[in-house]
């Protein structure tokens, strides 16, 4: 049997002021492609399915057509609610869908939603977890001693009666970390990881009777405490901090006779690239230095005077330049200074985004300021309506 595991397709979503729909579209029907090639019986959705809450009329418009053709190849999709979606919106017509093998899990209601799937030789259990909080779990628990995210996982896989001598897997969007050390969350070298605490963090030990864990909510491809954890990342490129990622897909064979598990990385070839190029504009700009000018562009400038209209003179070039900064001796001056004094007149965004920038010279990723906050949240520090 072969699974493909998708996660944070965040469809809707915009980079800059670019839409990303056609860009989405392309790589959904490379998807699909793949499908075909790799013979899989089914999909593994990992949650934020969408980038909003409400999401626009494109993005369900994508969503539909890439539904309606894996129905139509009998490829049977398991879906779960992350952070950025609505689950009431996910989870509207969920009974319509399963007539025609599509499986949604938007709601986390006490009870772990199991399917279970079979091609004749092989049976596997998947279960399915939505997004929750500790909170929600402590709701269907009040007696279980749940203070952190682990803790409340935890309760959750002990009251589902799992029978770990069968092929078991998970399919789940929470922020899942190895043994003494974090996921990368973006996937530029400069960001590296981000420590968020210890509240949302969930040790990937809990996982470990699971013949595979299919993990969305952190964008950068990667295994966490062993290969058969993992983050399938975002389809895109969706953040500069993501610009040296290499996308793809994890193919999952397994043989239920011997639980064996092989997992394949098809690579994804974007309709657009995402890169930095960092220099003086004359350079940069230069007509042999120019390369695949469709691409997005984050541009780095290291000329010492500001340049007037330089988004202008650029999108000349890179029609798609999203963002132009600049290092120069001027901008060094400033890392220099007194970063408590940032916080004075700010919102906590924008002061975690002040001081990312500040740290790392480039834009804090949505992902990791939606991590910032749900620890601020737990910590006290902001509120819901923050």
């Amino acid at each position: 049997m072969r699974l493909l595991h998708l996660g944070d397709l965040h469809l809707g979503k915009t980079l800059g002021d670019f839409d990303l729909n056609k860009d989405q579209e392309f790589i959904l029907n490379q998807i699909l492609e793949i499908i075909d090639e790799k013979s899989v019986d089914a999909v593994l959705i990992a949650g934020d399915v969408y980038d909003k809450s409400i999401p626009s009329e494109a993005a369900t418009r994508l969503l539909d057509n890439f539904l309606s053709k894996l129905a139509s190849k009998q490829v049977k999709t398991f879906i779960i609610s992350g952070n950025h979606d609505s689950d009431d919106r996910l989870n509207f017509g969920r009974t319509l869908f399963a007539s025609n093998n599509i499986f949604i899990s938007a709601i986390y209601n006490g009870c772990l939603d199991k399917r279970i799937i079979s091609d004749g030789n092989t049976e596997v259990n998947i279960y399915l977890l939505p997004f929750v909080k500790a909170s929600v779990v402590k709701h269907h628990f009040p007696n279980e001693d749940i203070v952190t995210y682990e803790d409340a996982i935890r309760v959750i896989l002990d009251n589902a009666n799992i029978d770990y001598s069968k092929c078991n897997i998970l399919v789940a969007h929470q922020f899942v970390a190895g043994k003494g050390e974090d996921p990368v969350l973006g996937g530029s070298e400069s960001a590296g990881t981000l420590s968020v605490g210890m509240i949302e963090k969930i040790g990937y030990s809990v996982f470990e009777q699971f013949d595979y864990v299919a993990l969305g909510h952190i964008h950068s491809p990667q295994q966490v405490g062993k290969e058969t954890i993992r983050y399938s990342g975002s389809p895109l490129k969706y953040s500069l901090s993501e610009v040296n990622n290499e996308k793809s897909v994890p193919i999952i064979t397994i043989d239920d006779s011997k639980k064996d598990v092989n997992i394949e990385l098809v690579p994804l070839k974007p309709m657009r690239n995402m890169r930095h190029i960092r220099g003086k504009m004359q350079d940069i700009l230069n007509i042999t230095n120019i390369d695949s000018p469709d691409d997005f562009i984050y541009a780095t400038l290291t000329d010492e005077d500001i340049i007037n209209d330089a988004m202008g003179i650029f999108q000349q070039v890179y029609p798609n330049t999203v963002k132009i900064d600049y290092d120069n001796s001027h901008t060094r001056q400033n890392e220099q200074i007194d970063i408590s004094k940032i916080a004075q007149n700010k919102s906590f965004s924008e002061l975690i985004t002040d001081f990312y920038s500040l740290m790392y010279n480039c834009d804090i990723s949505e992902e990791e300021m939606d991590v910032m906050r749900m620890v601020a949240r737990e910590a006290g520090v902001i509120d819901e309506t923050n």
